[in-house]
């Protein structure tokens, strides 16, 4: 060992030969103070003997490791050095760059390393993999004694056709892939299954405006003493506001109440504290006794009861009326729903089907231009009148889109579209998602139609966030939440599904 030492100090290089490097430079001159204090130290220490010989073991063995790498990195240095006499300064680099990365694969199996260098070098070797182009024959530059620097870039050759040619090739000839954007598949999925033909919305108006024709005509046979208005066939198909065929066709079946007889009052001044809903009181009971209105018949503790109406009418929808005869007249098939609480008639068109809701609704004087349907409610408010605002809320998008030209009735049917079909998301009704319509539709500047895709993100946004707090106030009634008759169940599974949703939008469509 000792020896070793000293030969490598007296440098001593032996015989000279082409083909062999010099012994200098494969092994790099070394002192040998430090072996020896080394060896020093281990003789007169007072450890044990199996202890001396674990360390003098990992010594040698980090010693011979350590001259086995620098050896190895002599020999690819003599290597590289003498390549580019042979291969040329673009064959030299390329054979260079892959010997670096073999060489750092080498390194990094056989020498434990701090985390730090690796993830350093881990980056580095993948881009220096990254920007080695793929060789291509290239004629030899003029002087051979040019240097060959590694980390440098390879020198760019003189352009010629000769590398035009080569490089258009796989231009032209890989495929392009086809990537629709998010507006794009937005767009296509209004096309497909929002958008409704022309043709079956003339057909479901005119049968809608049949049927209000027949049902009215049947009511003032039925009940002669009591002043229905005419029947309005309205909703989201005559507002342009319906997303598929699933929604209903309202028939409004309004009642002609006095002036002065009635007043309302609001749901939360009653014992129901609803402010949903509102009661219609009657009033001038010293001028006008009980007994004087027609309407009086249906009085519960001094209030018109929307219950006892709705019974009224479903008796007489599924009981009186000769659906069958009107059906064969229209040339369709007209069934009452015994199953719903609601007044629904389903139609069965060998062209479509349709659903008809006929809702009681107040509409008469001092309502305050306030629309009241008697609703099947629960509890307290049974008696009550639910207050719609579906009239006033389209009103306010086509008022807010007619002033930019926007796109938010179109936002809105997408997101009735979006919900309509999804299993947790068909929880949200018409009235949730035209309140987030409606506060975005207030807040943001741009709605032209290339900003659709970006509106829809942000809706889901708002849906979300609305859901952590359990509280979507309405945009005409901020008293009212109107998530406030889900349960935490189902805005849990709501929620989950919306923000699965955000992160992968293309999944809702």
């Amino acid at each position: 060992m000792a020896f070793e030492s000293a030969h490598s100090r007296s440098g001593h290089q032996g015989p000279a030969n082409p083909l062999c490097p010099p012994v200098g430079a494969l092994t790099p001159r070394r002192s040998a103070w430090p072996y020896l204090i080394t060896h020093f130290r281990l003789l007169t220490s007072p450890l044990p003997v199996p202890v001396h010989w674990q360390i003098m073991a990992e010594f040698s063995q980090k010693r011979g490791k350590h001259r086995g790498d620098e050896a190895l990195g002599s020999a690819v240095d003599f290597l590289l050095a003498n390549a580019r006499l042979v291969l040329g300064v673009g064959g030299a680099a390329v054979l260079g760059i892959a010997t670096l990365a073999v060489k750092r694969l080498i390194d990094r199996a056989t020498s434990p390393r701090d985390e730090d260098d690796a993830k350093g070098d881990s980056w580095k070797e993948l881009n220096l993999l990254k920007a080695t182009p793929h060789q291509q024959p290239r004629p030899p530059p003029a002087s051979l004694s040019q240097p060959v620097s590694l980390p440098a870039p390879l020198p760019s050759a003189p352009e010629g056709p000769t590398d035009t040619e080569l490089q258009k090739p796989p231009q032209l000839g890989s495929p392009v892939p086809l990537c629709l954007t998010f507006q794009e598949k937005l767009l296509a999925f209004e096309r497909e299954h929002v958008v409704i033909p022309a043709a079956h919305v003339a057909l479901a108006k005119q049968l809608a405006g049949d049927i209000a024709l027949e049902l009215q005509a049947y009511l003032r046979n039925k009940f002669p003493e009591l002043p229905f208005g005419p029947l309005v066939p309205g909703g989201p198909l005559y507002d342009g506001l319906q997303a598929g065929a699933a929604e209903h066709v309202r028939l409004l079946t309004p009642l002609l109440l006095e002036p002065g007889l009635w007043i309302l009052v609001p749901g939360v001044d009653t014992v129901a504290r609803d402010p949903r809903c509102w009661a219609v009181r009657r009033t001038q009971l010293e001028f006008h006794p009980r007994g004087s209105s027609p309407w009086d018949r249906f009085l519960v503790g001094g209030y018109l009861s929307s219950r006892v109406l709705l019974e009224l009418l479903r008796k007489a929808l599924v009981a009186s009326v000769n659906w069958p005869a009107i059906g064969s007249l229209l040339g369709c098939l007209i069934r009452p729903s015994v199953a719903s609480e609601e007044l629904l008639l389903e139609v069965q068109h060998e062209r479509l089907e349709l659903t008809v809701a006929v809702l009681v609704a107040v509409t008469g004087a001092h309502s305050d231009n306030h629309l009241l349907l008697a609703w099947p409610l629960e509890g307290l408010a049974g008696n009550l009148w639910l207050q719609d605002l579906y009239p006033a809320e389209a009103a306010r998008l086509q008022a807010l889109d007619d002033q930019d030209t926007g796109t938010r009735r179109r936002l809105l049917l997408l997101l009735c579209g979006v919900c309509r079909g999804h299993p947790a998301l068909g929880q949200l009704g018409r009235s949730h998602l035209t309140q987030v319509v409606l506060r975005l539709g207030e807040e943001e500047v741009d709605w032209a139609e290339e900003a659709l895709g970006e509106r829809f993100l942000q809706a889901l946004e708002l849906l979300i966030s609305s859901l952590e707090q359990a509280s979507l106030p309405c945009h005409f009634n901020p008293s009212v939440n109107l998530l406030g008759s889900l349960r935490e169940e189902e805005i849990d599974s709501i929620g989950y599904a919306l923000y699965s949703g955000l992160q992968v939008p293309e999944g809702l469509l």
